[in-house]
């Protein structure tokens, strides 16, 4: 880790909190229900916004489809649980939003904001428990438990004051943590290529969603939210796709106590049963 990097992460987190604070509330636009998308299908209204979810769901099903056949995640890594929320999490926005879009309101979208809430915390822990050093099991799940809670009342905060301010903030820092967290931590290529690819794909799929309308005049077919969320399923999709490509075996990296003294964790310092004396010799 590069140690002149280590507290900007915090530092950024910290003045974007408080710019938010200065700023005041976030109310939500005023027109924000009056979707472009008006067409009927088999009796599904506004069929392109719902069914476009499905994309959603289409990835969450190949996640659940590796737990299932693998029976490997959350058995390995500390990132594995959080992994697993974001496949909950990718399953309930498929859901969530389809019933949001059925019938827009600010009853219904709370069901659409929830999920997402999650995903953007869950996908934050998992990128921190699969690469800071040394953080053990307990920690990543308590760190998981508290950004949960924490999605969990940005969206109850916006349902009770119509502030937007907590919700925002974690989409927010997403996008800016997870860059320079894989920077900062050196995390590996294909690590950053895919949710590097991910996160413009995000903020591709922010556009395409404010220029709901005027793509729909453009195309005469589809619209700009429908075409969000085909773009949003795609960036879910890199990131679990690279989870269940993860070939290396996990390991736990080396931990220095407070005298620089190496000190090898017990499950990876034990020798092979077979091995030679030559090999526990030099080992």
């Amino acid at each position: 880790m590069h140690s002149r990097l280590a507290h900007l992460p915090s530092l950024l987190s910290l003045l974007i909190v408080i710019a938010m604070l200065l700023y005041g509330p976030i109310p939500q636009l005023s027109h924000y229900h009056d979707f472009a998308d008006q067409s009927l299908w088999m009796g599904i209204p506004h069929a392109a916004d719902v069914l476009s979810n499905l994309g959603f769901g289409l990835v969450a099903a190949v996640g659940f489809y590796y737990i299932a056949r693998t029976s490997q995640l959350m058995i390995k890594a500390n990132s594995d649980p959080a992994y697993f929320m974001i496949i909950v999490s990718l399953l309930l926005t498929s859901i969530g939003s389809s019933f949001y879009h059925l019938a827009p309101d600010d009853a219904r979208l709370f069901w659409d904001r929830l999920p997402i809430a999650l995903a953007c915390a869950s996908l934050m822990c998992a990128v921190r428990a699969e690469n800071i050093p040394c953080m053990t099991r307990l920690s990543a799940l308590l760190e998981l438990s508290v950004s949960l809670l924490f999605a969990v009342f940005s969206v109850f905060w916006w349902q009770w004051t119509a502030d937007l301010r907590p919700y925002l903030l974690l989409q927010g820092l997403s996008l800016i943590l997870i860059p320079l967290w894989h920077m900062i931590w050196r995390a590996p290529k294909a690590d950053r290529l895919a949710f590097g690819i991910a996160m413009v794909l995000y903020v591709l799929a922010k556009i395409t969603e404010i220029a709901d309308a005027p793509i729909l005049t453009l195309t005469h077919i589809i619209s700009g939210h429908s075409i969000k969320h085909v773009i949003a399923a795609t960036a879910a999709a890199l990131i679990v796709l690279r989870l269940l490509q993860r070939t290396r075996e996990f390991q736990i990296p080396e931990c220095r106590n407070a005298g620089g003294t190496r000190q090898v964790p017990k499950s990876s310092a034990s020798t092979p049963v077979g091995a030679s004396q030559e090999t526990r010799r030099f080992s």
